[in-house]
């Protein structure tokens, strides 16, 4: 498993591209706060709720000043579909090869039905105005996972 960050750390830099081939950035987002989520794969039935759940909180979220960027090792196409089927309106970013969620600590040994194997680890990040990590969380549960983020953040 890849070093896990902590809180205050600064989050390390990204730039990946979105379902529509533009490039997002953490310089982009200087100044602002970012929830930066990791999930396994687009449409499967854990990653749906998740992202369907920032969706339906993504206004209040926004209102207290959260950009909200998912991220998985899916293809453009992928996430297009996922956008599209599941009417997202926040970006999801491409990880090809999983790179980042290895330099986020979000990639490692799972077990799915019995099968144990390498991947994207459902995890969140909280990144502060001033780029370091204020919130960190790892094997995040899909179910309840942005109302216990909302409560926490104060959202």
């Amino acid at each position: 498993m890849a070093t896990q960050l902590e809180v205050g750390q600064n989050a390390p830099d990204f730039s990946l591209t979105d379902a529509n081939g533009k490039t997002h950035s953490k310089a982009d987002f200087a100044g602002q706060k970012v929830i930066l989520y990791f999930y396994p794969k687009a449409a499967t039935p854990g990653c749906t709720t998740e992202a369907c759940d920032f969706r339906d909180n993504l206004s209040s979220l926004s209102s207290a000043g959260f950009q909200v960027l998912g991220v998985s090792p899916d293809d453009a196409e992928a996430l297009q579909a996922f956008t599209d089927d599941q009417h997202l309106t926040f970006p999801l970013l491409s990880d090809p090869g999983a790179e980042l969620a290895k330099t986020y600590g979000s990639f490692g040994e799972k077990t799915v039905g019995g099968n144990t194997f390498e991947g994207t680890l459902r995890s969140t990040f909280v990144i502060a105005e001033d780029g370091t990590l204020s919130d960190v969380e790892y094997n995040v549960d899909a179910e309840g996972h942005v109302a216990r983020l909302r409560e926490k953040l104060g959202a």
